[in-house]
């Protein structure tokens, strides 16, 4: 295309675009082929090798496996890149073509001659000044790159010396467009290589990452500009049900990290894209040492250690980000396929972490799989989309925490909860909001949205401070379909309201704490009547009631957090009712009466 150094306006003019689009294709269709043995490693070998062998010769074939799983992920992802850089590299030539081609049609309209150097040669027309005859013609060339100020003078007495020059610049303009884009595309192409040998490391998936920030920002007018961010869950799932597959197949290899983490996108889609960003956000992360990286790493780490070791129910990451405290949401069950779907979303000092990927993932799979028992259908998630508050001083912490978290994660959680509404394929499926401690702040604040939680039909509190509403009523799915559990030992379901903060401050903060454990008041909490109360009005379920705060064995908040536990030594009380309401089989919970 370079031509004694430069290009040429011939050159442009001829380069065949099309075989540019077919290289892009043979790169996609490697890509593909890259990514379907990835799945069939996956999937077919490390799962069956797994479920039929024990042994350490298979616990070595199970590495070297999920290497190979590795490999092939990373080839899907670099070919994917490679496929949109020429794609958007022939996109943006054919812009240029076309300025081009439309210069050279004014010129042939006007009988104007275009020189192999771009000048424009154009005949005598007008009237002379002097003897009445046409001016002579000329030659003219580009002025310069845009911009660049012309001589001034005399304007030329022949009307065709302005047309050439307009011209002249348009076809320079266009060659030098070319050449830069050129120039870009060739560099960006250069670095698209990996290093030799046949393992991924994490500094690799790290280079990774800087190619596809580099194609992104490169294709941003060819694909970025055309993802539907600002529209409803429904839009965006129309959206994507109406691009080709070749559309899809790159958006996924350059955009994974905002596919992945878009409302209303098919649930198999964004697992996928995610997965891919999941690596990225390894390589980019890994190296650092500041705390939040560290922890986030470790958080990261963890999850892709589930998801290559299969888990029963399948997980689907619906979600993975570094921003902020960090994001993922992962689900346990299709959510676009089975009838009942859950949501569950965790509370304070929940972030990105190795204990939210041990712990948390571990409730909203332990929901799963129990639900599974009463429904098949069923799915649960845990969702963390947004920043819980953090503090290292657990008591100290609720006398600061605010609203504004949760009115912001309130938001969110509902448009994530509307996209499930969008790419759920059940003619009426069942979906159950599950907020646990402030998460359930938060749950409150996306009911008082609207008109409700888009899709939703029952909510479930546990371990709530308040959902800053003083009555079921008021959460939008009818008071019948709220329900709570309250450890009769957890703290947080005890605690004062602000106003009896304010009141009794005096008494000292330890003291009235520990007094305010049992409430003789009106059953207020920090964020308004207690969820648990008659005055509520919503169904308690039973619960065991926890440790105590005070024991032999010292200060314990235990109570607050065994709302999902399953296992032999503990009791399922309540995990076993929050897995009948997220089933559609409210009516057989164990009751409580309301306090």
């Amino acid at each position: 295309m370079r031509i004694d150094g430069g290009l040429t306006w011939t050159a442009l003019r001829d380069l065949e675009c099309a075989e540019l689009e077919g290289a892009a294709d043979g790169w996609g269709q490697v890509g593909n082929r890259a990514d379907a043995a990835r799945d069939r490693v996956g999937t077919q070998l490390l799962n069956g090798l797994r479920d039929t062998q024990r042994s350490e010769a298979a616990e070595s074939a199970v590495a070297r496996l999920h290497q190979l799983h590795g490999n092939f992920q990373y080839a899907h992802t670099e070919c994917g890149l490679i496929r949109t850089a020429l794609n958007s590299l022939a996109h943006e030539m054919k812009a240029q073509q076309r300025v081009l081609a439309e210069a050279l049609e004014d010129a042939a309209a006007l009988t104007f001659t275009v020189h192999a150097d771009g000048s424009v040669a154009y005949p005598a027309a007008g009237e002379g000044l002097l003897d009445g005859r046409p001016p002579q013609g000329g030659t003219a060339a580009s002025s310069g790159p845009p911009g660049l100020v012309a001589p001034s003078g005399l304007i030329a007495p022949n009307p065709n010396a302005a047309r050439a020059q307009d011209i002249a610049d348009r076809v320079a303009g266009a060659v030098r467009a070319a050449a830069e884009i050129d120039w870009r595309y060739a560099g960006i192409l250069r670095r698209l290589k990996a290093e030799e040998g046949l393992k991924v490391p994490a500094s690799t998936w790290k280079d990774a990452a800087a190619d596809a920030a580099e194609v992104r920002d490169a294709a941003r007018n060819y694909l970025r500009d055309g993802i539907p961010e600002d529209a409803t869950p429904a839009e965006r799932n129309a959206w994507w049900a109406g691009l080709g597959q070749e559309q899809r197949e790159e958006y996924l290899a350059v955009y994974p990290d905002v596919i992945g983490n878009l409302d209303g996108i098919p649930a198999a889609v964004r697992d996928a894209a995610n997965r891919d960003n999941l690596q990225l956000l390894i390589g980019k992360l890994d190296g650092r040492d500041d705390s939040r990286s560290v922890a986030q790493l470790e958080g990261l780490r963890e999850i892709d250690r589930q998801l290559g070791a299969g888990t029963h129910p399948p997980m689907f990451l619906l979600g993975i980000s570094d921003e902020g405290n960090g994001r993922a949401i992962v689900s346990y069950g299709n959510p676009d396929t089975a009838r009942n779907v859950a949501a569950y979303v965790p509370g304070l000092n929940t972030s990105l972490d190795k204990e939210f990927a041990e712990g948390d993932l571990k409730r909203a799979r332990d929901t799963a799989i129990t639900a599974q028992r009463y429904d098949s259908s069923s799915a649960a998630i845990a969702w963390l989309g947004y920043d819980a508050p953090q503090a290292p001083d657990w008591f100290g912490s609720l006398a600061v925490m605010g609203d504004s978290r949760a009115e912001r994660g309130g938001a969110h959680f509902s448009s994530f909860m509307q996209g499930i509404v969008s790419t759920n394929e059940s003619e009426d499926p069942h979906l159950t909001a599950i907020g646990h401690s402030y998460g359930s702040r938060t749950v409150g604040a996306a009911a008082q949205r609207g008109e409700g939680i888009p899709g939703v039909d029952d909510i479930v509190l546990v371990g709530s401070p308040g959902v800053g509403v003083d009555r079921a009523e008021d959460l939008g799915v009818g008071k019948e379909h709220v329900f709570v559990g309250a450890a009769e030992n957890d703290v947080v379901t005890r605690l004062p309201s602000k106003q009896q903060v304010v009141l009794g401050a005096a008494a000292g903060p330890v003291a009235y704490m520990v007094g305010s454990l049992v409430d003789k008041g009106d059953g207020d909490l920090w964020f308004g009547k207690d969820p648990a109360s008659r005055a509520f009005g919503a169904q308690r379920f039973h619960v065991d009631e926890g440790p105590r705060l005070i024991s032999a064995r010292g200060l314990s908040i235990d109570a607050h957090s065994r709302y999902f536990d399953v296992g032999p030594e503990r009791d399922n009380a309540s995990a076993d009712n929050i897995a009948l309401i997220v089933s559609g089989n409210a009516h057989k919970i164990k009751s409580e009466e309301a306090r």
